[in-house]
């Protein structure tokens, strides 16, 4: 199997020094950079399968290199390392793109975690298993992974990154039950109670997205996690 893609951009050479040597005894290939020029043409030739990005660095900070990252790559994980701790700060990275948010001082241990979680997320069968131009029906409603979208017989919705990770995996599993704390795992890294409360908010979204087509049901199944009923 091929050594998974890192792109590594942080400034501070010696901490870099240690993630990266770390990370390629894991046996990835990782490509460090210590700021974000040409992060788009870095991107197109290195093609990475996660990127790693510092927030503040010289130039141009993390959150702009990741949004510039997601308007090309929408499927592409994006990991901030950071060590600011404000709720802000964290909200502020998702919304520029981010699929995870890793605060400094980290172990090792937790940042290779992370990763893998990241790559069984965007690499997981469910999303190989999507039917030809990455389109999902959903009875009437059909849900477009890639563009982040939902066509339904009233408007198209444009989904949010977790909307479209969640009700990915949902799709995935549908007419099954799927646990809730392996969602919280694939979604955030952690089960945590902040993340936990967070996925009650993007369920109740979705459940109103997906209500112009009443045979479709997120179903809670209390103490266990949810049953995606969509019609066969």
């Amino acid at each position: 199997m091929m050594s998974k893609k890192i792109l590594y951009i942080e400034d501070e050479p010696f901490l870099a020094k240690i993630v990266k040597e770390t990370l390629e005894l894991k046996e990835y290939r990782v490509l460090h950079q210590t700021d974000g020029s040409g992060i788009t043409d870095t991107v197109n030739s290195f093609e990475p399968d996660i990127c790693i990005l510092d927030v503040m660095l010289p130039n141009i900070d993390g959150y702009t290199l990741g949004s510039k990252i997601r308007s090309v790559y929408p499927r592409l994980p994006i990991i901030f390392l950071t060590a600011k701790t404000q709720t802000e700060d964290v909200v502020k990275g998702f919304s520029s793109g981010g699929t995870d948010y890793l605060k400094k001082p980290f172990s090792m241990e937790e940042l290779i975690v992370r990763i893998e979680n990241q790559l069984k997320l965007y690499g997981a069968p469910e999303a190989a298993t999507l039917p030809a131009g990455d389109k999902i029906a959903l009875g009437n409603i059909t849900f477009y992974p890639n563009k982040f979208e939902l066509v339904t017989p009233v408007a198209n919705i444009k989904l949010s990154n977790r909307e479209s990770q969640i009700l990915g995996i949902l799709c995935s599993n549908a007419n099954q039950v799927v646990d809730r704390r392996k969602l919280l795992q694939l979604v955030w890294g952690d089960d945590s109670f902040f993340n936990s409360r967070n996925l009650d908010v993007y369920i109740r979204k979705l459940r109103d997205h997906l209500s112009a087509e009443p045979r479709i049901e997120i179903i809670t199944l209390k103490g266990t996690g949810y049953h995606f009923s969509v019609p066969v």
